[in-house]
């Protein structure tokens, strides 16, 4: 059965798998380095979360919110394209990369969900 779209926003849960030991610097870069070019280039983010217990606590769980599924390609496309965040990611890493894995999937609120 395929899933129908509808006229209500989307959301975008994305599930990074951090290395061993580098949390503080992945947070590190988005909170300093990552919002800050979000907010210049209109992406909005619905929250984030770290686990508390259960799971992975090397995790980094964070959703999105998009209008559509267009408005998310092309506000992504630019972001992975911009200048500076190419320069602040690679500086980032230069002790190794911060991520070793990342999942993500598109959500649409049913129609009794508080988040439309």
């Amino acid at each position: 059965m395929e899933a129908k779209m509808s006229n209500t926003a989307i959301y975008e849960q994305r599930i990074y798998h951090c290395m061993p030991g580098r949390m503080p610097d992945l947070l590190k870069r988005f909170e300093r380095v990552t919002l800050p070019i979000w907010a210049r280039l209109g992406i909005r983010q619905a929250g984030f979360w770290t686990v508390l217990v259960g799971g992975s606590n090397h995790d980094l769980i964070y959703m999105l919110h998009w209008n559509s599924m267009a408005e998310r390609e092309q506000r992504w496309t630019a972001f992975l394209a911009d200048p500076e965040w190419q320069e602040k990611r690679s500086q980032s890493e230069q002790n190794g990369a911060l991520i070793s894995s990342f999942s993500n999937a598109f959500l649409q609120p049913t129609s009794f969900s508080i988040a439309k």
